[in-house]
């Protein structure tokens, strides 16, 4: 070698570069959808993230109350076909508050797409809508449809490799759309205990009982049609809901495909022991992670900028021993990683 000091510089410049060009962070684009099931009045918007080499710089929206990866607004779409993951916000949630994994999921290359489940967001609270979950499936069904018929994203989704993670009540939306049955009875009895009464109250909808149409409540779930798809092929349910309702492995044995249950320890929202375990032991081939400690069931919202941690109280502010970027970055590692064994990507 006729230049040995030139070549040892060389390799000395790529060792320190190489580390920041494998962590580079892939450019997200970000468009809003908005879907209108007209059969069922449900008007569904839409948050699309998914990888771009758009040219632009990404925008910094001012005030923004989460931490989160700036995107490129209705950036160019990406090349080629990628795997889509459907997601499920939680009760009195919305559409962006699982940002955090949408970014986690983007950066391993998956298109995400994220539903307003009508009635049952943090801005539109419509009684009914908390306590008829299995209209959520149906959301996420017709939304999936509506993408793959999209003129732009139809033809960058790769039809045979889709996914879908849910949250809380978005959990329980992920089982039932992999075959999963509710029994309306069961849950109804479990409320009915000092216990399921507690679980009722929701900090986001203090009086929901008084509200509560019993009687319409059991002839939407009647008029329910049957919510497994298909076309989806793998599912990450973070701490799921309503677990109550489902008292018997015959509810679950059309669950076949992948399944990833995560769950945590201090959760007093939806308590892993009727919940995260129920589903886990009725489904023996799931997956199941609990995280441990004082994590409580908040912790998978968005990280609270510094703005809004102030005033967020529960659902932005953890026990002093949680680090809920540590448990983003955790859990949004594994699921991009479930996903993509999964679906072959």
């Amino acid at each position: 070698m006729k230049h040995p000091a030139l070549f040892k510089q060389v390799i000395a410049i790529v060792t320190v570069l190489l580390p920041l060009v494998v962590t580079a962070q892939i450019k997200i684009g970000q468009r809003t959808i908005r879907y209108n099931d007209t059969t069922r009045q449900r008007p569904l918007v839409t948050e699309v993230w998914y990888p771009t080499d758009d040219s632009r710089e990404p925008f910094v929206i001012p005030h923004y109350p989460f931490v989160h990866i700036s995107t490129i607004r209705d950036a160019k779409l990406p090349r080629g076909k990628h795997p889509l993951i459907m997601l499920s916000h939680g009760t009195g949630g919305g559409r962006i508050t699982l940002e955090w994994l949408a970014d986690a999921l983007v950066q391993k290359g998956f298109i995400v797409a994220s539903v307003d489940h009508w009635g049952n967001t943090y801005d539109n609270k419509i009684a009914i809508n908390f306590v008829t979950p299995w209209q959520r499936p149906q959301d996420i069904i017709f939304v999936l449809t509506g993408l793959l018929n999209d003129k732009d994203f139809g033809s960058v989704i790769d039809a045979d490799r889709i996914g879908a993670a849910g949250f809380s009540i978005g959990g329980y939306t992920v089982i039932a759309l992999a075959g999963g049955k509710l029994d309306l009875n069961a849950l109804d009895k479990f409320t009915n205990t000092p216990e399921g009464k507690k679980e009722i109250t929701l900090p986001e909808f203090p009086n929901l009982a008084e509200q509560i149409d019993e009687k319409a409540v059991a002839a939407s779930f009647r008029n329910s049609p049957d919510l497994m798809d298909k076309r989806i092929k793998a599912f990450f349910a973070i701490c799921p809901a309503v677990g109550q309702g489902f008292i018997s492995k015959q509810q679950l044995k059309r669950v076949t495909a992948p399944m990833y249950i995560v769950g945590a320890q201090s959760d007093s929202i939806a308590p892993v022991k009727t919940n995260a375990k129920t589903y886990h032991k009725l489904m023996p081939k799931s997956k199941l992670l609990i995280i441990p400690g004082k994590t409580g069931h908040y912790v998978f919202l968005n990280e609270g900028s510094a703005e809004m941690k102030p005033t967020g109280g529960i659902y932005f502010n953890d026990d002093a021993t949680v680090d809920r970027k540590a448990i983003h970055q955790q859990v949004g590692d594994l699921a991009a990683k479930f996903f993509a064994g999964v679906l072959k990507y």
